[in-house]
């Protein structure tokens, strides 16, 4: 539970330091993603994952 919420505590401070640093790279990036096409957006979408699925695995495999 706490590596869960240790998880959920850095993907807040990563999206607020977007929103608090850059807002207009952001409205930018939103504006791209509004162009392109819903299976291009998809496809971003599950590789986000799977690379944040590597990630868990390969720290789970050195030990954390």
């Amino acid at each position: 539970m706490t590596l869960l919420l240790l998880a959920f505590g850095l993907v807040m401070v990563l999206e607020g330091l977007v929103y608090a640093l850059a807002p207009s790279l952001l409205e930018r990036m939103l504006e791209m993603l509004r162009e392109m096409p819903q299976t291009v957006v998809r496809q971003i979408g599950a590789l986000v994952v799977v690379c944040g699925l590597i990630l868990i695995w390969t720290a789970f495999q050195i030990g954390l």
